[in-house]
């Protein structure tokens, strides 16, 4: 099956086209336009360098979080969009997630930070062996400090931890020291809708569809506004 994923959920944006795991095309674009203005027409450039065209599409994925809330929104709107113009399924996967699969080539933990802000990071672990992934724990907004202490723990393994994420640079000058703390390469630290499209299949593969009315984006906190609303209302 031929599978369009779009990956948006931090600054860098990018697009892949997929048919049953291999990668046909991929874009990826890491400027400071907002994801509404290079979205689409890296999708709609993608499909022509492909030479595709968008009723060739099985099924549409997209990485619902965590992330900027902006961006996750926008991707999935446009991931709605196309969808029901084309009355086909849709698979959301974890940003996190789809991060591990850059690493499916080494025998290795996985961890998984996005800045979250305030000294904190969007995170998960996954433990790779001879390319299967099994998550260790589910997504979750955290303190570094409390990261920090957990790596520790996971560091008296032989098996390398690798660092990923956008929010490598904050978190991995804290855990650089640590046993076994490995930091991932540029080219494989960043969100990319490749990693979107491999996890994607696996559930359409498992039937873990839904529909674009169901597709949701999944917050660990909620956005900046309505916490500083829910702050001024418990102050009074």
């Amino acid at each position: 099956m031929k599978i369009l994923a779009l990956e948006c959920s931090a600054t860098p944006a990018s697009a892949a086209l997929l048919e049953n795991g291999k990668i046909l095309a991929s874009a990826y674009a890491n400027v400071k336009l907002t994801h509404s203005q290079t979205l689409l027409p890296m999708v709609e450039n993608l499909l022509k360098s492909a030479l595709t065209d968008i009723g060739d599409i099985d099924g549409f994925a997209i990485s619902n979080g965590p992330g900027s809330f902006t961006g996750v929104r926008i991707g999935i709107s446009a991931i709605k969009g196309l969808s029901i113009a084309k009355k086909l399924p849709c698979v959301g996967v974890s940003t996190l997630r789809a991060m591990a699969q850059n690493f499916t080539d080494t025998n290795c933990t996985v961890c998984a930070v996005m800045d979250a802000r305030c000294n904190q990071v969007y995170n998960a672990l996954f433990d790779i062996e001879d390319g299967k992934i099994t998550r260790l724990c589910e997504d979750r907004a955290l303190l570094c400090d409390q990261l920090t202490e957990e790596i520790k723990s996971h560091s008296e393994k032989s098996k390398k931890i690798i660092i990923t994420g956008d929010g490598t640079d904050i978190f991995y000058p804290l855990v650089k020291n640590i046993l076994n703390v490995k930091i991932s390469s540029p080219q494989n630290r960043f969100q990319n809708a490749v990693g979107v499209g491999l996890t994607a299949l696996e559930k359409f593969q498992n039937g873990e569809t839904v529909s674009p009315a169901e597709l949701l984006p999944l917050y660990l906190r909620l956005p900046q506004a309505e916490r500083e609303l829910k702050q001024k209302r418990g102050n009074k």
